[in-house]
């Protein structure tokens, strides 16, 4: 066997061993993903709609919102009837009966039902919202961007159960360049934070998107380096578009959208935080990028759901290695092993796809040069009196030193009294 196809079968026995152990771990919340899987696909057997404009007029607009959001309908009906007639004019141009035919008695007469008053006042504020009409401030253009239509993101379409309809705040530019997921810990270290912005600024550099879901953590750190390097980023989220959660990330969302990035939502205006929104919400972030890194990640991370749905399909799957005493490394370590790749660099990621398309002069700048004190703190966290017994000094002048090295960013200070050189150092 040459060279090459033993690297291949190694490869194909890493992607099996991955998706093997991906399936062991998985929870109820990983279950319910799957199980709401949608009958569509980029397959021919598939009808899609004629590319054409999204739900820019309101009679359209409501056509999508009610064969979405009518109670008792649901996702997997809504589906089998776009896969059945391919166009929203033709599904309701039918009858009860031939829905019937498809969804069953059930959810055909749940479709059917005259919508209540309730139901009509969520379908206008989300035709408010797309008209920039209601107290949400974030920035124009806004638009519903449906299935079949010649804006929604082809790349969707490789899914099996690709979001009939996006709502989106901002432009869609970044769907236009290849893209690269970047998920991880809502608790991560300080390093890890640095890693993620680092990641994400030398890939906006050498032309590639950011796509991320605008949590706590690795996902903002993300964002904020794509922005930083004046990047498009997209952040996708499990709530309405007119609820960024968590709060305090508003004002970060209005920058993605003024950057030319995208707030990105399959879920109507309106929509409250619910727990199980977000383990569905994390497909459209693995299905909008050519791979997913996972920056720092706990084993019941809901970044390893990411992850295995980007595997599902079939997209690359990158982990950055920590500390072994990390709890929040042991889910990357645990990907590594199984078969996804270990990344230090972003030209890592790059030469996983086309590096001969794409700028990769940013991605190998020199490190700066690390004094030779700041070296002995190693990259673990570690304990004052440890730093002192290493280079001989009594603890006070080691706690100036580091209160210096925090201030210059060289250092975090972490809980239990440890410290820890950031990537900076």
């Amino acid at each position: 066997m040459g060279n090459s196809a033993m690297v291949m079968k190694r490869q194909e026995n890493g992607r099996g061993a991955l998706q093997w152990w991906m399936a062991r771990t998985r929870r109820v919340r990983h279950t319910q993903v799957m199980e709401s899987s949608l009958p569509l696909s980029h397959s021919p057997q598939t009808p899609r709609a004629c590319a054409g404009p999204s739900a820019s007029s309101k009679e359209e607009f409501e056509a999508w919102f009610r064969l979405l959001e009518s109670p008792g309908v649901g996702r997997r009906s809504a589906a089998a009837l776009i896969h059945r007639w391919g166009e929203i004019q033709k599904v309701w141009s039918a009858t009860p009966a031939q829905w019937a035919q498809v969804i069953g008695p059930v959810a055909a007469q749940a479709l059917g039902a005259a919508p209540e008053a309730v139901f009509l006042q969520r379908q206008e504020a989300a035709w408010r919202w797309l008209q920039g009409q209601d107290e949400c401030d974030l920035p124009a253009p806004r638009r519903a961007i449906t299935w079949g239509a010649a804006d929604y993101p082809d790349i969707l379409t490789q899914l099996p159960d690709p979001p009939l309809m996006l709502y989106v705040a901002g432009s869609t530019a970044a769907w236009d360049r290849p893209s690269l997921a970047i998920v991880g810990s809502r608790n991560p270290t300080a390093q890890g934070v640095d890693h993620a912005k680092a990641f994400a600024s030398a890939l906006s550099r050498a032309g590639w998107g950011v796509i991320s879901g605008l949590a706590l953590g690795i996902d903002a750190a993300a964002h904020e380096g794509a922005l930083e390097a004046q990047g498009p980023t997209v952040a996708v989220i499990g709530t309405g578009p007119d609820r960024v959660y968590p709060r305090r990330h508003h004002g970060l969302a209005r920058r993605i959208v003024q950057s030319a990035g995208a707030v990105v939502s399959e879920y109507p205006p309106g929509s409250p935080v619910r727990p199980e929104n977000f383990p569905l919400r994390n497909r459209i972030i693995a299905g909008l990028a050519r791979g997913t890194l996972v920056v720092e990640a706990a084993l019941e991370s809901g970044s390893l759901i990411t992850a295995k749905l980007a595997l599902d399909a079939g997209r690359e799957v990158f982990a950055i290695p920590g500390s072994i005493h990390s709890p929040q490394s042991k889910g990357c370590h645990a990907l590594i092993r199984q078969g996804a790749k270990l990344v230090e660099t972003a030209q890592d990621i790059v030469e996983e796809f086309a590096p001969d398309l794409w700028s990769t002069a940013a991605l190998s700048a020199p490190p700066p040069p690390v004094d030779g004190r700041l070296q002995l703190m190693g990259h673990d966290p570690v304990a004052l009196d440890t730093l002192a017994w290493r280079s001989g000094l009594d603890v006070g002048e080691v706690a100036a030193q580091l209160l210096e090295w925090e201030l210059q960013g060289l250092v975090a200070r972490l809980p239990g009294g440890l410290y820890q050189r950031r990537s900076a150092g």
